[in-house]
């Protein structure tokens, strides 16, 4: 037997940020991973000769200042940019240009797509300001806030209402209110979709569905550093928390799966893993999602039922492809959209569809109907980050809405090819040459990314973002704020908890905090 004072299992973002700030603290930590390399869907993955892939997790959000200090991350090379992304729902109208300089976006925003779009999103940014702090997502060892404290962060009548539209409006309830004109502000519209719809299982009509919108357009305060895109991808966040790790005198074992948290009297005593090979430790950590750990990894008659019973009714139906291209060049993208052949412009290229096609397109998916014009977020990096791909080569990836996850069985590959076929299609249309360029490729759903992963549903969230799975509703690294896991020196640090998801680090701080409060 193997002893230490603290176990991480698992090695995603959150659970080598833990490890590092438990190492640091002076405790002899170990991070069991059951793959082959450290990161979990926070990596930089070679799958063709030449060529890296953000596998899963590609952007990195603003991090709150106190975790990035403890965890030096300032120092990391980067990527400037001038655009972080172009939206546009590719039936000819004009591409929305995210410029990363405020007053330039301003203007291109005034003057490509209306005075009322600027004011609309001022708006809407107002909007979230409330939501931004009842939700509270980039608090650092602050617990979550119960529905009381939720309304108390309202300061006049207009934020309480934003409140109310946070745990039970729709997304397009919003936009509606704020972004009403469906045609020139379409391509706009259709990000905001994407950006809340990516976390849910609800199509943007859908009551609850503003709680996601609400949480992605969350506002870092003045605590908060802004990040830029990481050269390397965002593989070099785990890749530094590693090599950090290991100089601090710390342990990451790979091809090490956990197959049991052993506890004895109510107090952790350690791991087993697949192999027998038994751990040690009077704290454990655990960095896969809260369900996982509750309701398979820790002994069923060491917790209550009640508990357990709570674990087991996650919602994970994540409902997505993510795909990725070895390209033989670069892309040449056709009229109206030639803009987009500047490399600065294809950081990630949005190709959306409205909120009221994405609705649809949800609601037939449900019906194990694939997307005829699916949404895609899709992402050229070596353009910029050449080391990416092979010289003269590029890799792409795509990101894309709705896969039919509850068809059955039978069909799921058939469904596969044919919604992987219309992303190809979708690009090939503002890109002709795009698929001529694919040399090889690869399509992962969400069974894929749970078996690769232990994603539960292939779900990146651990747990996705509806009301009741936010806030209160979410767990912290010592169980539900109402109903705590009742295990001495069990912690959960994953993306299921609060403050996740989303790559903030701050469920792992968090749960390192605790470990150490209590310590």
């Amino acid at each position: 037997m193997q002893r230490y004072d603290a176990i991480v299992i698992g090695s995603g973002h959150n659970g080598l940020a833990a490890a590092v700030l438990l190492q640091q603290a002076g405790l002899a930590t170990v991070c069991l991973e059951a793959n082959r390399y450290a990161g979990g869907m926070a990596s930089t993955v070679e799958l063709f000769d030449g060529y890296r892939f953000e596998i899963a997790g590609s952007v990195q959000f603003p991090t709150s200042a106190v975790v990035s200090r403890a965890l030096g991350l300032d120092g990391l090379p980067t990527i400037e940019m001038d655009v972080m992304s172009v939206s546009m729902r590719g039936i000819g109208d004009e591409p929305l240009v995210y410029f990363t300089d405020p007053m330039r976006m301003f203007t291109h925003l005034v003057d490509v797509h209306g005075e009322d779009a600027a004011n609309g999103l001022a708006m809407l940014m107002a909007w979230s300001q409330a939501p931004t702090r009842a939700l509270g997502r980039f608090d650092a060892a602050r617990p979550a806030k119960s529905l009381d404290e939720m309304y108390a962060c309202a300061t006049n009548e207009l934020e309480r209402t934003s409140i109310t539209d946070l745990l039970f409006g729709s997304v397009t309830d919003v936009l509606d209110r704020y972004l009403p004109d469906k045609e020139r502000h379409g391509a706009l519209r259709g990000m905001l979709a994407l950006l809340a719809c990516n976390t849910t299982y609800r199509g943007p009509a859908t009551p609850g569905s503003a709680a996601a919108l609400a949480f992605g357009l969350a506002v870092p305060d003045e605590n908060t550093v802004l990040t830029h895109k990481l050269r390397g991808g965002i593989g070099t966040l785990t890749e530094h928390l590693e090599r950090r790790l290991r100089s601090d005198g710390g342990e990451l074992l790979l091809r090490s799966e956990v197959a049991q948290i052993l506890v004895a009297d109510s107090r952790v005593t350690g791991v087993r893993l697949t192999d027998g090979t038994t751990f040690e430790a009077p704290v454990v950590v655990s960095c896969v999602s809260p369900d996982l750990t509750v309701t398979g990894l820790v002994p069923a008659e060491a917790i209550a039922a009640d508990v357990r019973d709570r674990y087991s009714r996650v919602d994970h139906r994540g409902s997505y492809v993510q795909m990725h291209f070895a390209l033989d060049a670069a892309p040449e993208f056709a009229k109206p959209y030639e803009l987009l052949n500047e490399p600065t412009m294809q950081a990630a290229i949005g190709l959306f569809s409205t909120p009221e096609e994405l609705q649809q397109q949800w609601e037939d998916c449900r019906r194990g109907i694939v997307p005829a014009d699916p949404t895609i977020a899709l992402q050229i990096p070596s353009a910029q980050d050449p080391d990416l791909a092979p010289p003269g080569k590029h890799a792409a990836s795509a990101f894309a809405l709705w896969f039919p996850v509850e068809a059955d069985h039978a069909h799921y590959g058939r469904l596969k090819a044919e919604m992987g076929q219309r992303v190809i299609d979708k690009i090939t249309r503002i890109a002709p040459n795009f698929e001529s360029l694919i040399t090889k490729h690869t399509t992962f759903t969400p069974r894929h990314m749970a078996t690769m992963f232990a994603a539960p549903g292939g779900d990146f969230c651990h747990g996705l973002f509806h009301p009741d799975q936010m806030g209160p509703n979410r767990p912290g690294p010592n169980g539900h704020p109402d109903q705590p896991l009742g295990i001495k020196g069990l912690y959960l640090g994953s993306a299921g908890c609060h403050g996740g998801p989303g790559i903030t680090f701050i469920p792992g701080y968090n749960a390192a905090q605790a470990v150490l409060g209590e310590g």
